[in-house]
């Protein structure tokens, strides 16, 4: 089947602004969109620059925006997507370096500032520190999560307001906020609690629409909510 391909390029060294580049290929059905960024780059203009790794969903890097959704370009396949037209943009709100590659420093600055790491200043046991099958289910989705900035980009009020942590970040808060092992609540609790913080949340489930590993993301990020004023009670 033939496919036009509609790539919006930038290169900040010679562009004053983004455009629009359009590219006539021979797919497959069965075709990934991250295949057809390979042609394009490998076959017909080697400049094209965008990010991708283990190309089976596990990475995050392909993240990018594809006829008007975030998506992992590795996960898309051209059948899905009942359209002969593709067009493929850098995912939003974060600066664009060249093409689909964005920096992704304020994405992992958000990132940090929720501490998603294990707190425990108990001494520590013997063997591992145990808890049981339902209260690790509590937190399950929010280890799913491949910090691939989909969500966060696809969120209208990060587009709007850089100081935002947005959803991922609020989903890894998650993870540890509701780890009964866990010890670090307080200081999560502050990050989630200022200016840029999770009630910025107006709870437009974009996020939940764009994740590629299927998070509950708003469910999370409510969730959170309820922990932080409970605590306060």
């Amino acid at each position: 089947m033939q496919i036009t391909l509609e790539l919006q390029r930038y290169n900040p060294e010679v562009d004053d602004a983004p455009h629009w580049e359009t590219f006539q290929l021979e797919a497959e059905p069965m075709d990934r969109v991250l295949d057809l960024l390979h042609k394009v780059k490998w076959e017909v203009d080697g400049t094209l620059a965008f990010r991708r790794s283990c190309g089976h969903g596990i990475c995050g890097s392909c993240a990018m925006m594809i006829n008007g959704k975030n998506r992992l370009a590795c996960k898309t396949l051209v059948q899905d997507l009942k359209s002969d037209t593709i067009t493929i943009e850098p995912i939003r709100g974060l600066p664009v370096e060249k093409d689909m590659v964005v920096d992704l420093d304020p994405f992992f600055k958000a990132y940090r500032e929720v501490k998603p790491y294990f707190i425990n200043e108990d001494p520590p046991p013997e063997r591992e520190r145990l808890q049981s099958p339902e209260e690790r289910a509590i937190f399950d989705d929010s280890t799913k999560c491949i910090l691939c900035a989909a969500c966060t980009t696809s969120c209208p009020v990060f587009w709007v307001n850089g100081s935002y942590l947005g959803p991922s970040a609020v989903v890894q808060a998650h993870r540890f906020i509701f780890d009964s092992r866990d010890q670090g609540n307080a200081a999560r609790y502050q990050a989630l609690s200022g200016g840029g913080g999770i009630w910025r949340c107006r709870t437009a489930y974009n996020c939940t629409e764009a994740c590629p590993r299927e998070i509950p993301v708003t469910q999370l990020i409510e969730e959170v909510k309820r922990a932080i004023m409970f605590s306060y009670m």
